[in-house]
């Protein structure tokens, strides 16, 4: 049998400082407000929000959960401050992204500035390779991992604590040592290897978040309100980072996906906001559904019922009209997958055709009365 080849050595890969980087959004320009009037929407649409804006009402009045799911873009476009006052005034429940969701949020709250060219930089090797998102992402997670916290709440942490502490090097030996069998022993022998290999010293790890108050991770922690990121190995520019640790990202993604579907389970009579998530959204809500129902007809409970799901995207939907159910498999409309997916999800799907900054405009204007 042939052998398969060695790996490709990250530990090699050459990193930059961030403040280096030809960053194409900058945080004055970015944010939009909450009280800005949005972009003028069709009769349709607005008829859609308001219905939206209704099931919301109805849902926070039974304590259903209302999840916001969201894509990158809603970061890039400016969106925080319309998230945040969204959680502010409990209107949302749980939160969900994808890596590159928090990557953004990360990096404005770090800097004020997101964003890269993908063309050029991959042709000169820098996409992706800049030392500080990496690095204290990681060091986030890890450190997060020894407290049981999965990726949202370790990073929320991180920002508004301005930092992280970290046991010293023999403090997790004498707990290995000592309680190999532990639960949370895999995360301390991550976090030891992280810091031998790197030499990275315990103690006190300061890292300033002076825009912090934009950031819907650090508002979402400041609230006890659940963000769950949802990230892939290799999809994420921490993924190019020497200190790459899939056991880490997915250590922390694991946490995540089990507190997803505690909000999943209170979902009866409840809103899913999917908002730009053309793949992570659909994907992880299908198997948390599944999950939550195979758990609680184990009880003899009723599957989720009642709730309602709202997909908002830019794209036409496929021409397709999504309230008659899902096309048919030779219909190019199949397989738009962020439609598709919720569309067999059981409750009412209604997908609205909108800017993903102006749905959120609208809604949080109905709902705070701005």
């Amino acid at each position: 049998m042939k052998p398969y080849p060695e790996p490709l050595d990250l530990k090699r890969v050459r990193v930059y400082p961030l403040a280096q980087r030809q960053s194409l959004s900058d945080i004055n320009r970015l944010l939009v407000n909450p009280g800005q009037a949005p972009r003028a929407s069709t009769p349709e649409t607005q008829a859609r929000i308001e219905d939206c804006v209704r099931a919301v009402i109805a849902a926070r009045e039974k304590r259903a959960s209302v999840l916001l799911i969201y894509g990158a873009h809603l970061i890039k476009n400016g969106a925080q401050l319309i998230v945040n006052r969204l959680v502010d005034e409990g209107w949302v429940t749980h939160l969900a992204t994808n890596g590159a969701g928090t990557i953004h949020d990360w990096e404005l709250a770090f800097q004020a500035r997101t964003e890269e060219s993908v063309r050029k930089n991959v042709a000169t090797g820098s996409f992706g390779t800049w030392d500080e998102t990496g690095r204290y992402i990681h060091l986030a997670l890890l450190a997060g991992a020894l407290r049981a916290e999965g990726y949202g709440c370790s990073l929320g942490r991180f920002i508004v604590e301005d930092g992280v502490n970290l046991p010293n090097r023999e403090t997790l030996e004498e707990l290995l040592r000592a309680e190999p069998g532990h639960p949370l022993s895999p995360a301390r022998a991550e976090l030891l290897q992280t810091m031998l290999v790197h030499q990275i010293p315990g103690g006190r790890i300061e890292v300033k978040h002076p825009w912090q108050e934009s950031s819907i991770l650090a508002q979402a922690f400041r609230h006890d309100v659940p963000l769950t990121v949802h990230p892939g190995i290799g999809y994420d520019i921490f993924s190019t980072h020497p200190m790459f640790n899939g056991a880490a990202i997915g250590r922390a993604a694991a946490m995540d996906f089990q507190l997803f579907g505690r909000a999943v389970d209170g979902l009866d009579g409840g809103v899913v906001l999917s908002v730009g998530s053309a793949i992570m959204g659909p994907q992880v809500f299908e198997k948390s559904l599944s999950c939550v129902n195979n758990l609680r007809l184990q009880d003899a409970r009723p599957i989720v019922h009642d709730h309602t799901i709202y997909v908002v995207d830019i794209q036409d939907g496929g021409n397709w009209d999504w309230s008659t159910g899902e096309p048919p498999k030779d219909n190019p409309a199949y397989y738009l997958r962020f439609c598709k997916s919720f569309a067999r999800m059981g409750g009412a799907m209604h997908y609205l055709q909108c800017d993903n900054v102006a749905f959120l405009q609208h809604l949080v204007q109905h709902l705070s009365g701005l």
